[in-house]
């Protein structure tokens, strides 16, 4: 059985990706729910933002051209009342978060959301518990 995938890219987001890439090293991404930028999401380079137990992996989105994945976090508060999506990482010209990479570029990290089809929730590995941090 494949899994299903519950985060993807835009092709537009992996462009910034590579280039983020090339300036700053490995990356992730950390989306808290918070308010303000908090409920974007925040591109930092690899380590940077601290993920513990009260964080979720929902995957690591691999982007053509970047040796490794970047890892996309979710803060587990915000995964239980999104746990039923699947979510897009895509790019819209504005200011994105102060503290996120993208910030100087001119555009910001947004994302796209969608249900998840009956088909995708069966193959889940296990749809409530993704991998939480160290």
């Amino acid at each position: 059985m494949t899994l299903a995938s519950r985060i993807a890219l835009t092709p537009a987001a992996a462009r910034l990706l590579r280039r983020l890439r090339g300036t700053h090293g490995p990356l992730m991404f950390h989306q808290s729910g918070g308010c303000c930028d908090g409920s974007s999401p925040m591109c930092f380079p690899a380590g940077e933002f601290r993920t513990g137990a009260s964080d979720v992996l929902l995957g690591s989105l691999d982007v053509d051209g970047v040796a490794e994945p970047v890892g996309f976090w979710m803060s587990a508060d915000q995964f239980e009342r999104w746990h039923h999506t699947h979510l897009t990482v895509d790019v819209v010209p504005g200011r994105g978060g102060g503290f996120s990479l993208e910030a100087p570029e001119g555009v910001r990290f947004l994302i796209r959301s969608r249900l998840l089809t009956d088909e995708e929730r069966a193959k889940l590995d296990d749809p409530r518990d993704p991998p939480v941090g160290p």
